[in-house]
C-alpha cells in the first residue's frame, strides 16, 4: 500500500526558517510529480510548490516564490520544501502529495486534482 508522508512542521517565529520532508513508501518519486499544498482554518487549499521529476517543471505560487525552495534527493526519495522568512500568513497545515509521471506540476501552476496519493499533513504555525 502506498503511502506519503510529510514530517517536519512545528512552530516557529516570523523571520525563522523550516524544512519540510515528504517521503512515500511504494513509489519511486523519480517517476512522480510531488506537489505541496497547504490549508489555513477556514481557507481554500493552495497549491504552493511542485516538481515534475519526469518534466523538469518547477513551480511555485506567488506567495511563496523566493522564499521557499522544492528539492528533490534521489538517494533519499525525499522531496524537501524549504521555507524561509516564514511570516504568520504560512501558517497552515501542509500537504504533500503525488501525481503519475506527466501530470499535477507544470509550469504556471500545479492541479491539485491530478494528485492521487496524499499525505496527512504536518502542520505549520508562525508567531511570535
Amino acid at each position: 500500500q502506498v503511502q506519503v508522508v510529510e514530517s517536519g512542521g512545528g512552530l516557529v517565529q516570523p523571520g525563522g526558517s523550516l524544512r519540510l520532508s515528504c517521503t512515500t513508501s511504494g513509489l519511486d518519486l523519480n517517476y512522480y510529480a510531488v506537489g505541496w499544498f497547504r490549508q489555513a482554518p477556514g481557507k481554500e487549499r493552495e497549491a504552493i510548490s511542485c516538481i515534475g521529476n519526469t518534466n523538469g517543471y518547477l513551480y511555485y505560487a506567488g506567495s511563496v516564490k523566493g522564499r521557499f525552495t522544492i528539492s528533490f534527493d534521489k538517494a533519499k526519495n525525499t522531496v524537501y520544501l524549504e521555507m524561509n522568512s516564514l511570516k504568520a500568513e504560512d501558517t497552515a497545515v501542509y500537504y504533500c502529495a503525488s501525481a503519475q509521471a506527466g501530470y499535477g506540476c507544470y509550469a504556471q501552476t500545479s492541479v491539485w486534482r491530478d494528485y492521487n496519493q496524499w499525505g496527512q499533513g504536518t502542520q505549520v504555525t508562525v508567531s511570535p
